[in-house]
């Protein structure tokens, strides 16, 4: 099986050619732990469309998803953040990828697959890859090798758990 993070068509290095809107080309850089602020974060969560299921209103919270972070990987155009996948994990038994976003103007250029692979190749190999998708991404999950799993369960902020 092939484990590097780059598809097969692609050059085998941290930066990889993809081809945007207009037929414009650009580098896409991949960088590992790199220091986000959160108006970036914000920014490709904006652009990405993954806004709408975060508090990005709330700068304090996005500044502590990004600061409390222990793995995040991220694809840069230049100084623009066009990519994230920010995830919590004890590297060993379990990772939850908590945000895969990619700009709208770079999906379908394997970008979220790179980031995933880049995400799971820092893993132990029994550690298991878990996130919560959006509607509209299960498709692209399945896809990738993802399996449904019924029994996850969310206690939503504001609950309390009775005693």
């Amino acid at each position: 099986m092939n484990r590097s993070p780059w598809p097969s068509d692609r050059p085998k290095t941290g930066e990889i050619l993809v081809e945007i809107a207009y037929g414009r080309q650009v580098t896409v850089k991949y960088e590992m732990n790199r220091a986000l602020s959160p108006e970036d974060f914000v920014d490709v969560l904006e652009r990405s469309g993954l806004a709408e299921r975060r508090p990005t209103g709330d700068l304090t919270t996005m500044r502590g998803m990004v600061e409390n972070t222990n793995l995040i990987v991220t694809a840069w155009d230049g100084d623009l953040l066009v990519g994230v996948a920010r995830s919590m994990t004890d590297f060993h038994y379990a990772c939850y990828l908590s945000d895969l976003a990619v700009d709208r103007a770079f999906q379908k250029q394997s970008i979220g697959r790179v980031l995933l692979r880049l995400t799971t190749d820092k893993l132990g190999p029994q550690c298991k890859l878990i996130l919560v998708s959006a509607p509209a991404a299960n498709d692209y999950y399945s896809a990738l090798g993802f399996e449904k799993n019924e029994r996850t369960w969310v206690l939503p902020r504001g609950k309390q758990i009775d005693s």
